[in-house]
């Protein structure tokens, strides 16, 4: 049986950062997996999270960041696609890119265009953005965390909802706002808690079924 491949294309909390241990969440625990599980036989999903990955800006302290630069490889290695999910935005607030919330946006929408665009696809384009979860402000509390992010990166992180979902209407992509289902966990403010896992999974996979069943 050939499976619908969703390739879910993020940053540290698509890959899993625990911010408790520093480490990644376990296989049965992050929601990649949890998803996976939910969904059943009939799905293949794929994790393609990487931490730090911007939505299109190059790193100038870490190389391989940009997501606009690895898309086209990750789409290819995993096409046919049925689904491409993109959870991206909050590396993008930090100090050092400069960007408003509305060139973030910008920056996502790049990607769904460019997506949507590539001969990838099984039948049709079918394309989830999702907003980030935004930061807590207690980040500015975390001092590695507060010197890494800089100035104004919360702020920017909590405008972004609004910025991606018009992107998503614009660039005829469905949307999902990860914050209805998800809490920052107290190692840094800033990654999923444990149990955001579990929960953001289920929202994740009736919006999955939803798209599918059009």
């Amino acid at each position: 049986m050939n499976k619908r491949h969703i390739v879910c294309f993020g940053d540290s909390n698509t890959w899993g950062y625990n911010a408790q241990t520093g480490a990644r969440y376990d296989d049965d625990v992050r929601w990649t997996r949890r998803l996976a599980a939910l969904l059943g036989e009939e799905y293949m999903v794929l994790e393609e999270g990487v931490s730090g990955r911007t939505t299109v800006f190059e790193d100038p302290l870490f190389e391989g960041l940009c997501g606009y630069a690895a898309l086209a490889t990750t789409l290819f290695t995993h096409s046919p696609l049925s689904l491409l999910v993109i959870m991206l935005g909050t590396n993008d607030c930090k100090e050092r890119f400069s960007a408003t919330p509305q060139n973030i946006a910008d920056g996502l929408q790049r990607l769904l265009v460019k997506a949507k665009g590539m001969d990838v696809w099984a039948d049709k384009p079918r394309i989830l953005a999702v907003a980030p979860m935004a930061m807590d402000p207690r980040v500015y509390e975390v001092e590695r965390i507060c010197d890494e992010m800089g100035a104004r990166s919360v702020e920017k992180s909590l405008a972004l909802p609004r910025l991606i979902q018009k992107a998503a209407v614009q660039s005829g992509c469905y949307y999902l706002d990860c914050n209805s289902y998800v809490t920052p966990g107290t190692g840094d403010y800033m990654h999923f808690d444990l149990d955001s896992n579990r929960r953001f999974a289920a929202a994740m996979a009736e919006t999955i079924r939803d798209i599918f069943s059009e």
